[in-house]
């Protein structure tokens, strides 16, 4: 287990953004859903990073029928730049798919192709957010990026994941600790 972590202070179902410092394209101004962390690594889905894409064409990708009115126009994000071919689905714990994973008492990540024809039916999750690739941390790298001031932990919120324009993600999740992000610098301040 990593020095800098014990068990009850993994930081699942937490969001962590990108602090202004953070330049790497990958991960410049996001926020990162963490679904799983422990002291194997982290697993995230980045929740503010549009992948000029709709469901319409993932739909049309699987060959699934669609009979929801408004699920074709959804959009599909860019979650992570690991397996960007995969898709993931965050979404409230509703029905009960293939492949999931509970990350919290509200929030699982599906795998899928279940849930994807439920959402193209109206019969899925209330409230969903499909992602194509995660991000991926190894043991220990997550923690020592927070130490170097490359992330901010906040605790998750569903309004922000779900609701919030995807334009103002990265600046509400930081508001919800009190936080003007533009305001923060690259520069660390460790004693």
């Amino acid at each position: 287990m990593c020095k800098y972590m014990k068990q009850d202070n993994y930081l699942n179902n937490q969001f962590i953004i990108a602090m202004p410092g953070l330049t790497e394209p990958d991960f410049s101004h996001t926020v990162t859903y963490l679904c799983q962390h422990n002291e194997e690594g982290a697993l995230g889905i980045i929740i503010n990073r549009p992948a000029n894409m709709t469901l319409g064409e993932i739909f049309k990708q699987m060959d699934i029928c669609v009979t929801s009115p408004i699920a074709s126009e959804i959009i599909v994000f860019a979650g992570g730049p690991v397996q960007q071919d995969r898709g993931f689905v965050l979404h409230t714990n509703h029905g009960n798919w293939d492949v999931s994973m509970k990350v919290s008492d509200t929030i699982s990540l599906t795998t899928s192709r279940d849930i994807i024809e439920a959402i193209a039916t109206d019969t899925g999750p209330d409230k969903y957010l499909v992602a194509l690739g995660y991000a991926g941390w190894g043991g220990g790298q997550i923690e020592q990026e927070i130490l170097h001031n490359s992330w901010l932990n906040t605790p998750y919120s569903q309004s922000i994941l779900f609701e919030s324009p995807v334009s103002q993600r990265w600046q509400q999740a930081a508001k919800e600790i009190g936080i003007d992000i533009n305001l923060l610098t690259a520069q660390a301040g460790h004693s």
